[in-house]
């Protein structure tokens, strides 16, 4: 897949504040209950709307920093305010004594109360026009910070949040001009919450491959963050298992802030504990780890049944087959 692949199906580019009557609001339910419905799924329109949603941030932060400059509309500002909130909540709940040294249930309690809150959160972040589709965003957001009864986290979560994303652009409260600030303001502020969940409560990697895996936790920051380096003057593949260099470079690229979190984490030699991502460093250029991270985030998470099997869909991501 090159690099400039423009998504296919209906993408967010075309997303223009849909008309009220455009959407039946519905709670999203789970529909791949089996292997064979996996075809369902790769045919939907939900998975060409995700798709081009992924494809679409990933071409529009190429070759930018962090900390470039970028309009922050007021719907960021309120996404924001919202991921403070579940951040201020792990203050709020801290891990209680337990003999089991991964999964404390003190996650339990913090979920309860995004549980409870989370439709409210949504209402918070809509234009007034737009607060009936709350109860059906609200389902992704909770699907989006791991999995209570086992505590765990993993891709399928991260991909919940990228669809509460996608569905807040598909009824206009995110906009075509908001793209950076999706993933340099958001997307960046749910990924500190989320390492602060996975520190704090211990949480367990769900479906995790081990070593042979990317990452125990997250996917899309390395595809995006390696678009943000294509053509990079000096930073090349080969640079990112260098501890110096993660800690020079971190706060300007999503990659090197992933790999400054495992290395935070993780013990003993970076190609035992990382393999994969070691494997990625000596890939020539930015551009080919790219469409490498693309197609292995096809082949390893929308295409595995165990990931989509916990996906829902309704109105705004929609099972029935894309439209001819």
């Amino acid at each position: 897949m090159a690099e400039t692949e423009q998504p296919s199906g209906s993408s967010y580019e075309d997303d223009k504040p849909p008309n009220p009557v455009s959407f039946s609001f519905m709670v999203p339910k789970k529909e791949i209950s089996m292997v064979p419905d996996m075809g369902k799924w790769k045919r939907s329109q939900a998975y060409a709307d995700y798709m081009g949603f992924i494809l679409t941030l990933n071409e529009g932060v190429k070759r930018k920093k962090l900390t470039c400059e970028y309009q922050v509309s007021e719907t960021v500002e309120k996404l924001l305010a919202m991921l403070a909130t579940l951040d201020r909540w792990i203050d709020e709940t801290p891990p209680i004594d337990q003999p089991s040294r991964f999964g404390n249930k003190a996650y339990r309690t913090w979920y309860a109360k995004l549980d409870q809150e989370a439709e409210a959160l949504v209402t918070a972040i809509l234009p007034s026009e737009r607060h009936d589709a709350a109860p059906e965003i609200a389902v992704y957001l909770k699907e989006a910070v791991g999995n209570s009864t086992r505590i765990d986290y993993g891709t399928g979560h991260e991909a919940a949040f990228a669809a509460f994303l996608c569905c807040l652009c598909k009824v206009g409260a995110l906009r075509m001009e908001d793209q950076l600030a999706i993933i340099f303001k958001v997307f960046d502020k749910y990924l500190q919450v989320m390492h602060k969940l996975q520190k704090t409560y211990r949480m367990e990697p769900a479906g995790s491959q081990g070593v042979w895996g990317l990452d125990d936790f997250q996917f899309l920051p390395f595809i995006w963050g390696s678009s943000q380096l294509i053509d990079h003057p000096t930073l090349e593949p080969r640079h990112f298992v260098e501890e110096k260099v993660v800690n020079e470079y971190h706060q300007d690229y999503m990659f090197l802030e992933c790999i400054k979190f495992i290395n935070e984490m993780k013990t003993g030699p970076f190609a035992e504990h990382s393999n994969q991502l070691w494997n990625i460093s000596a890939v020539p250029s930015w551009s080919k780890v790219n469409q490498g991270l693309i197609r292995m985030y096809k082949a390893e998470c929308l295409e595995k049944f165990p990931v989509i099997q916990h996906f829902k869909f309704g109105s705004l991501l929609s099972i029935q087959p894309v439209k001819p």
